[in-house]
């Protein structure tokens, strides 16, 4: 094997690290999201308050690829905006240290410090399904904070689900010993804020990291693409203080159900749409689906299906959409369809099925493309490339119904069984998009 030119090789990314801020922010979920969102506000809050550093403890939430791959460039890493006519690189130093979630004694010992002030977690909607372990760890490194002594802390949750803050509240108290010291001191001290999250960030690409090392001149192992759009609202108390992320553009907001809304019902539900008629139709990325004159329409119907019930005017929905379609269309970011359709029992519900409640609560009737998700959602879940731990059973149901209505029934009484009325609409639509031999071999 020919080895390279000593000039061919290039500087590690760690060389570029300027200053290591004290660990004031644990984190749990160390992915290229919360290193394109979280740690790329707390680094631009960092830069815009002098002698404010807030550095970040990062701890990996499964795999601790992410946690060996960064300590071995000091935890510093290049974040790459891509934007329709070019890329802007960024060396991003928010993190002070790294860490394997494993390390119980790691995780403890960050959460009792008192310097430490915030919990952020990206931990995906699976996250906090029963039976996962970040509600546990959440209450582990509370526990230890608690027995040191150390003070009130703010526990940020960054994933989209509807009134995040109070989900993981919940499933971290369902935990605690009901009365108990802990459970007191959890109510009276910490604080669970919600908050909207927006990014769109795809995953990185041997490709991509070349491109880091021809931005930069420097060689990453773990660089972030992104696009140049960022959006982050929160709701809540933080009794220990927090980074400036109001000065990295971030918005502090007494409620925060409408911008979830209008994230979830817009954004994220277009997003499913496109991954599950993507996927069928043979495509790989969000910019060649909404390409697709088709699919656009698809999703242009779904959006006007969506917006009925958002509590915003015309004008800001029209704008917010005219955003999404220039997002959605930079070709540049390869934002895959398979990433996106993972875990679709857990992203469907404030996605698809919370507007199509409301739409009924509100008199109308079920949109034709909302349940035209849920039938290609179900036939993706036939195919030979689910990544959906929590549909298993539903999985298996779909492959013993012999008619559209099996599936159709099966589906809703998986998803949503307070919806069992709309059994036959949405066989109707699994009819629809099936195949006339598939129709045929379940007559």
């Amino acid at each position: 094997m020919t080895q390279p030119h000593p000039a061919d090789v290039a500087p590690s990314i760690a060389s570029a690290r300027q200053v290591r801020h004290p660990v004031r922010v644990a984190h749990l979920g160390l992915g290229a999201f919360h290193r394109a969102h979280q740690a790329w506000y707390t680094q631009r809050a960092n830069e815009a308050v002098e002698g404010e550093g807030w550095g970040i403890a990062a701890f990996t939430g499964r795999s601790p690829d992410a946690a060996r791959v960064l300590a071995a460039q000091d935890a510093v890493y290049t974040l790459i905006e891509r934007g329709p006519d070019g890329d802007a690189a960024t060396v991003v130093e928010a993190l002070s240290s790294v860490h394997d979630g494993a390390d119980a004694e790691a995780w403890r010992r960050v959460l009792a410090d008192p310097a430490v002030g915030v919990l952020t977690l990206t931990v995906t909607e699976a996250g906090y399904r029963p039976g996962s372990s970040a509600p546990a760890r959440v209450l582990d490194g509370l526990r230890a904070r608690f027995e040191a002594g150390a003070g009130g802390i703010a526990v940020v949750s960054c994933d989209n689900l509807p009134d995040n803050g109070a989900v993981i509240r919940d499933a971290v108290l369902a935990l605690a010993e009901p009365g108990s010291a802990l459970d007191a001191w959890i109510r009276a001290e910490v604080s669970f804020v919600s908050s909207m999250v927006d990014r769109i960030t795809p995953a990185t690409t041997d490709a991509d990291r070349e491109a880091a090392r021809r931005l930069t001149g420097l060689a990453d192992a773990a660089p972030v693409v992104t696009e140049p759009f960022a959006e982050w609202v929160l709701a809540g108390d933080f009794p220990a203080g927090r980074p400036a992320w109001e000065a990295a553009g971030a918005r502090f907001v007494d409620d925060i159900a409408p911008y979830e809304r209008r994230k979830l019902w817009l954004l994220n539900a277009g997003h499913s749409l496109l991954a599950y008629h993507g996927l069928a139709a043979g495509l790989s990325t969000v910019a060649e689906a909404v390409a697709d004159p088709a699919l656009s329409a698809e999703l242009e119907r779904l959006w006007s299906e969506q917006r009925t019930e958002l509590p915003f005017d015309a004008a800001t929905v029209d704008d917010a959409l005219a955003a999404l379609r220039a997002r959605f269309g930079n070709a540049r970011i390869e934002h895959r369809l398979a990433q996106i359709a993972s875990d679709g029992s857990q992203k469907l519900g404030p996605r698809i099925l919370d507007p199509l409640r409301a739409r009924l609560a509100a008199g109308s009737e079920p949109g034709a493309a909302q349940l035209d998700v849920l039938a290609a959602w179900s036939r993706h879940l036939a195919g030979p490339d689910v990544r959906d731990p929590g549909a298993a059973d539903l999985v298996a149901a779909l492959r013993d119904a012999r008619s559209p209505r099996d599936r159709a029934a099966a589906v809703l009484a998986a998803l949503a069984p307070d919806l069992t009325d709309l059994t036959e609409p949405l066989a109707e639509r699994i009819a629809a998009s099936e195949p006339a031999t598939h129709q045929g071999a379940h007559a």
